[in-house]
């Protein structure tokens, strides 16, 4: 598959409970996707993975389950999801080192693949 610039993130929403999907950043790592939320835990995405952790995540042209979780501070996780969206998306004219170290990290463990419809 050829690297994604994007993926597009369903969670359910926390109050709504109906589908929410966002297009974010990301970088995969074998079956864990990480993702940093600039708005940290006022982000609507985070509060309803937060609420509920299961997720669906589209790839390209596959979709897939997953258990989305926020990232210890600190943890080896925390540091690997800084590393690496920053590497995928830092660019000379803008290197993103705040939002790098100021967002909260988030890592979403794939566990299928989403059954076609």
């Amino acid at each position: 598959m050829p690297e994604l610039d994007v993926c597009y993130l369903t969670t359910l929403g926390r109050v709504s409970g109906t589908p929410h999907e966002i297009e974010i950043w990301f970088a995969r790592e074998a079956n864990t996707l990480f993702l940093l939320a600039g708005g940290r835990e006022q982000s609507d995405w985070v509060r309803n993975l937060q609420a509920d952790p299961a997720v669906t995540v589209r790839l390209g042209d596959e979709t897939w389950l997953g258990d989305g979780r926020t990232v210890e501070p600190e943890s080896v996780d925390d540091a690997r999801a800084r590393e690496l969206v920053h590497r995928k998306y830092a660019s000379a004219d803008d290197d993103l080192v705040a939002w790098r170290d100021s967002a909260l990290p988030v890592a979403v463990d794939l566990t299928a693949r989403a059954p076609q419809s």
